[in-house]
């Protein structure tokens, strides 16, 4: 089945192989790229069901993968985890909360996977906010300016919704992070 196929990529046989072995078997295909470019090949040419991207590739790396996928309505669809040992170079490109996509840090267990796979895809099924920061930049009048009254609340409220959902992801985020830290602390203790 098309929507139950997942693409790899990353420049690491090894990361591949695992994410491959930590699947359930027989529910997914999985396809593998090694770098950027070849990824976003697979990504173009096949229906599918998950993406996960190491953000450190050869030839295109990460982040212009991401943005390549975050230019075409279709693909933004595509639930998607990025995974990388090193969080801070993610961060730096797309401060947290990752509303869109869920990350996933190397070194990952079979159970960490398995709720990155998750929170993607309930991810992917967002509302997406159509670049609210660049609406303001084309040649139509802002509408909390020149709009009456009436249209002006529905504006705010959907700014006030689309900081609600912020929050909801960023609290999300925080409760992931606090039960990182109670897992990581209770296998120091054991």
């Amino acid at each position: 089945m098309a929507s139950n196929k997942i693409l790899v990529i990353d420049d690491t046989t090894v990361v591949r192989v695992k994410v491959r072995e930590m699947l359930p078997p027989g529910n997914f295909q999985v396809l593998e790229a090694k770098d950027g470019l070849e990824g976003l090949n697979l990504i173009r040419k096949e229906k599918l069901g998950l993406i996960m991207l190491d953000f450190l590739l050869p030839k295109m790396n990460g982040w212009d993968v991401y943005q390549e996928i975050q230019a075409q309505p279709e693909l933004r669809k595509i639930p998607l985890v990025i995974m990388s040992g090193r969080k801070e170079e993610v961060v730096e490109k797309m401060p947290e909360p990752f509303k869109y996509f869920e990350f996933l840090g190397k070194p990952f267990d079979q159970k960490q996977l398995i709720v990155a796979i998750k929170a993607a895809m309930a991810k992917a099924k967002l509302p997406r906010e159509e670049n609210i920061s660049t609406e303001s930049s084309n040649n139509e009048p802002s509408p909390q300016i020149n709009n009456a009254s009436g249209q002006e609340s529905s504006v705010e409220i959907e700014a006030l919704n689309a900081k609600i959902t912020k929050m909801q992801a960023e609290i999300d985020s925080l409760k992931k992070q606090l039960a990182q830290v109670v897992g990581f602390i209770k296998q120091k203790v054991k």
